[in-house]
């Protein structure tokens, strides 16, 4: 049985007298908007005498009753407005039911009204609405946390605590006004990104988010079942093969903003469900997307910042290009004065544990390298720094490097100790391909649970010629987190993932 606080209660007992007095709690005729709070507290002129006869909908969030008369909030899209009612206004003939019945005594704060009314302000110079008109356009049943500031400036009661903002975001969208603009902020990044895009001529595109094979990333994926077709699918982790069969059909650049799944463990900057930016560009290299993305991250600066400097967690980070360029052995070396990148698995299994880094029996080179690099160097990478030349086995995708033996022409992009892309001279011989595909397969044999399986229908697309083509991932939730100064995924995202609430 649903059970109920007393202030629910006494709102349900509202909400049956409303009916009773034949106001409808949930209408449902359209309401026409001609303003916004934002709109007349930026343009309302007292002299010109503006902003008569509009109509405002909004969340009452706090009131005052002084008799025949009220102030109270009400709060849009765009902010919070105070209005003023008088009871002989809005009741102008002898029934006064709406105000002192209605108005004072079963309307609540959280209710959402339609008001009508003449902008002015106040004695003490507050742009309000005159209201002419209410119209209770839905009942809240449930109270609102009442935010009070004691005599010592001491705040009690405000809706701060990071589980519950993220189990009840609803709620914390309504009570705290900043937690909008870090969602605002997200969307302005993802539509600077577009923008550029569209301006270079690339396409957005969307590709299967059930897939029958999970590949495009080394990752543990989600597994389901379709009954008609009786086969297993997975939840992407990666749209990378279905994209770069769009080039090998003859696209010059196609991106993607995909949701991608991964079955794995959760942290600070970790989701199970979480959103890529992948771009697909024919004819270019890895040499040309750094210097573009570049380009991308300045243009987010500015537009979100005004500036290509901002301050994250108590550091400049600045994302005015060209950005340093560190080759994957090279950052080790730097930081340890030991050069891994001769050693064999053995020899990389004996350095590990003589540097106490966790490893196990399937880890092959590539993830014996990774582990390295990830326990001596990523946090050392605060400005905007890019990571190149990674060891053929950490780059199953990537071709060779036209140079350097043993490496490949990749790179990833790290900021303040995280990273925020990863990027290839795609492989296009479907020959060597297959060559990878076939050496992961034998990690899988070994226990690696992360392993990429053989993509044929991929394999087959690359055998009809595929151009030399760049590609990048970028991280959007990790992206939003710089440019928002926050340090938990979860504050980016509108519903995280969370662990089942205690009985």
């Amino acid at each position: 049985m649903e059970k109920h606080t007393e202030q629910e209660l006494i709102r349900r007992e509202s909400l049956k007298e409303l009916i009773s007095l034949g106001v409808n709690p949930y209408p449902a005729e359209e309401f026409i908007v001609s303003t916004t709070a934002s709109e007349i507290k930026n343009n309302f002129s007292e002299s010109k005498q503006n902003f008569q006869q509009i109509t405002i909908a909004g969340r009452m969030m706090s009131r005052r009753i002084m008799g025949k008369a009220s102030f109270f909030e009400i709060k849009d899209s765009t902010g919070r407005i105070q209005a003023y009612i008088n009871r002989d206004e809005v009741c102008p003939k002898e029934d006064k039911t709406l105000y002192n019945t209605i108005f004072k005594k079963h309307l609540d704060i959280g209710d959402i009204l339609g008001l009508s009314g003449d902008v002015f302000k106040t004695k003490v110079g507050e742009t309000s609405i005159r209201v002419k008109k209410i119209t209770l356009l839905s009942k809240a049943l449930k109270p609102l946390p009442i935010v009070k500031t004691d005599s010592d400036g001491i705040t009690h009661d405000a809706f701060k605590n990071t589980e519950l903002r993220y189990r009840q975001r609803a709620l914390d969208l309504i009570v705290n006004d900043e937690s909008w603009g870090v969602f605002e902020t997200r969307t302005k990044i993802f539509n600077t990104i577009r923008k550029k895009l569209n301006k270079e001529g690339y396409m957005e595109v969307e590709t299967p988010i059930l897939q029958p094979i999970a590949g495009g990333a080394a990752a543990r994926p989600f597994t389901t079942h379709h009954n008609t077709l009786d086969i297993p699918l997975f939840l992407r982790i990666a749209n990378e093969l279905y994209l770069k069969r769009l080039i090998v059909g003859g696209k010059t650049g196609v991106y993607e903003f995909a949701k991608d799944f991964r079955n794995e463990g959760m942290d600070r900057t970790h989701n199970p469900e979480f959103t890529m930016l992948e771009l697909y560009v024919a004819y270019k290299d890895y040499n040309w997307m750094m210097v573009f993305i570049e380009e991308l991250f300045e243009e987010i600066a500015q537009e979100v910042f005004g500036s290509t400097k901002t301050n994250y967690n108590k550091k400049t980070i600045n994302f005015k290009g060209p950005y340093k360029r560190i080759p994957f052995f090279e950052a080790i070396k730097q930081e340890t004065g030991d050069d891994i990148s001769k050693m064999t698995e053995k020899e990389l299994l004996v350095y590990c544990n003589s540097k106490k880094i966790e490893t196990h029996k399937s880890m092959g080179r590539g993830k014996l390298f990774d582990a390295v690099f990830s326990t001596f160097c990523e946090k050392k990478l605060i400005q905007p720094t890019y990571i190149t030349d990674y060891p053929i086995e950490m780059s199953p995708l990537t071709k060779k490097h036209r140079e350097k033996e043993g490496l490949t022409e990749r790179f990833e992009l790290f900021i303040n100790g995280k990273e925020i892309a990863n990027a290839y001279s795609e492989q296009n011989n479907p020959i060597e391909q297959r060559k990878s595909f076939e050496e992961q397969v034998k990690l899988a044999e070994r226990g690696d649970d992360e392993a990429m399986l053989i993509d044929n229908r991929f394999l087959s697309a690359m055998e009809y010629g595929m151009p030399p083509t760049s590609g990048i991932g970028i991280g959007m939730d990790r992206l939003t987190m710089l440019f928002t100064n926050k340090t938990s995924i979860q504050d980016v995202l509108f519903f995280p993932q969370m662990k089942p609430e205690k009985k």
